[in-house]
């Protein structure tokens, strides 16, 4: 069967928000280190400091660049792809990205001018409040996306106006504080900031396997073991913190991520890995951890944790009920006086995004029938294999980052710092590991939602525009093969100056700077 356009239009925002977001981590971690190495430059005056944040600093920079080139056409595709979207909630979605716009991409983008081209001219305080500033904008910009995005996942402070058949805006606080997208944006930053360290913490090993740049590369060592190591734990704390909000927003999403099919005495076990049949909403078999699943989704040991079988047939009755709501509305459309529209809207309007699934089958949802009805239900319901075996090749990556950065940071504790060459190879081989958590990560997070764009108001299938599917296979075509060539140009310019080191930046202090054209000789 061929792609809808609604797969089509799925399958283009995700390629292009999972090549952004290959981009964004990185940018997200660095930004820090180089505000930690140019405090202790600031504060000592050794010079290697201020050689170590300009590398690093050059790194960033590429990364940077590449990372805003990609980002630009997501927000662009809100219009493009998703028109009625946009149109049903732009009151409330649109606030927080014109708000990182104008607050946060500006204040970045001008710092990141004044960090390069400000060494020379700014005093050594002044260049690290713009290091600091540049910090702030980043973490600013990504706090404000994920508030938008964490609205979508839970749409707090917005309400349906039935004579403008738009979602509007009732409080721009509870917005802001949404508890899932707190949540969302701490874990995501640090796992950006573990991002930054492991690619530092990598690359400084490669220097310490070939003996090149050894003291300078310790000194980097030691900055990203001690980062990451904060890092790596905040986001399991953090990440706890992230399961119970989903706990308490979506439960759907819960009971797919851990393969529950059916509701279990409290407190829940918490399933390692288990032998998933779908097709019988069953487990044929399952490895698992007595009570600690209560624990993290709930914070108690008597509440239950609701699971697939129930949640589907909740469902269900919600479709029953937003089958009344969406003829209401209609009849109020037709009639804003009718009262006893009026009094069946008002009755059941909770549930008339469940009534709107209905319209992927039927245009007059009254005529649904049961089977139509048990389609919508279980459409409610993320496929499960991708959930649960997603979420735990993620966890399993953090606790393995965990651990290299705990041994090297003790090595660093223990004056051995470069000597274990094991560590060193085990970092070099760590280095894809956040990328590939943080991208299941955002599996997770998107594809659990489904099928809602905003999660339990406006389903997927209506808030697309309206395209020829050709013209998405083009553009698909198109941001595929742009997306991979800047992919290929980062590598690249990363490979290319990694391989070089501190060389690079001209300074005659570090080795193989003959070979690059630079002065050589010895500090």
């Amino acid at each position: 069967m061929a792609p809808s356009l609604v797969d089509l239009s799925r399958l283009q925002f995700a390629t292009t928000a999972l090549y952004h977001f290959l981009f964004v981590p990185l940018t997200l971690g660095m930004v820090w280190l180089l505000v930690i190495m140019e405090s202790v430059y600031v504060m000592t005056g050794q010079v290697v400091w201020k050689d170590m944040t300009r590398y690093w600093g050059k790194l960033f920079g590429i990364n940077f660049a590449l990372g805003v080139t990609t980002g630009i056409t997501l927000e662009f595709q809100f219009g493009t792809n998703w028109a009625y979207y946009s149109h049903y909630v732009g009151d409330i979605f649109g606030a927080p990205l014109a708000i990182e716009g104008l607050m946060a991409f500006f204040l970045e983008s001008t710092f990141i001018g004044l960090f390069f081209f400000g060494w020379d001219r700014l005093s050594r305080p002044r260049h690290l409040l713009v290091t600091l500033l540049m910090a702030v904008g980043t973490n600013l910009s990504a706090l404000w996306i994920l508030i938008a995005n964490g609205w979508m996942q839970n749409p707090v402070g917005a309400a349906f106006n039935e004579q403008t058949m738009r979602m509007e805006l009732t409080d721009f606080w509870a917005v802001v504080f949404n508890p899932d997208a707190q949540a969302k944006f701490v874990h995501t930053v640090s796992a950006g900031y573990v991002t930054g360290a492991m690619f530092m913490l990598a690359i400084s090993s490669g220097y310490l396997l070939r003996g090149r740049n050894v003291e300078f590369a310790r000194r980097s060592f030691r900055v990203a073991a001690a980062f990451g190591l904060a890092s790596a734990l905040s986001v399991i704390v953090l990440g706890d913190e992230s399961g119970y909000t989903v706990g308490e927003a979506q439960q759907t999403k819960m009971a797919a991520l851990e393969a529950m099919w059916h509701t279990e005495p409290a407190p829940a076990s918490l399933k390692l890995i288990a032998g998933i049949d779908s097709a019988h909403q069953r487990n044929d078999w399952e490895v698992s951890v007595p009570w600690l699943m209560g624990l993290i989704g709930t914070r108690s040991l008597t509440r239950q944790i609701p699971g697939i079988v129930e949640i589907e047939a909740r469902n269900r009755e919600r479709i029953v009920r937003g089958i009344g709501a969406v003829t209401a509305l209609q009849a109020l459309r037709r009639d804003r006086g009718d009262a006893q529209a009026r009094a069946e809207f008002e009755r059941s309007k909770d549930d008339l995004g469940f009534g709107l699934l209905l319209e992927k089958y039927v245009a007059d949802v009254r005529q649904a029938t049961p089977a139509m009805i048990d389609r919508a239900a279980a459409d409610t319901i993320p496929r499960v294999a991708p959930m649960f075996w997603s979420f735990r090749i993620m966890v399993a990556l953090g606790f393995a980052m965990l651990a290299l950065f705990a041994l090297a940071f003790w090595s660093t504790l223990r004056g051995r710092c470069g000597r274990q060459r094991w560590l060193l190879r085990w970092a070099l081989w760590m280095l894809p590991a956040p990328w590939i958590a943080a991208e299941l990560g955002w599996v997770v997070a998107e594809y659990g939602r489904q099928p809602w764009t905003i999660y339990g108001v406006l389903p997927t299938n209506l808030s697309v525009s309206t395209l020829a599917t050709s013209n998405l296979y083009g553009s698909l075509a198109g941001f595929v093969g742009f997306y991979t060539l800047l992919l290929v140009v980062e590598m690249f310019l990363m490979i290319k100056f990694a391989r070089q080191g501190p060389g690079s930046l001209g300074t005659g202090r570090y080795d193989q700077e003959a070979a690059h054209g630079a002065a050589s000789t010895p500090a």
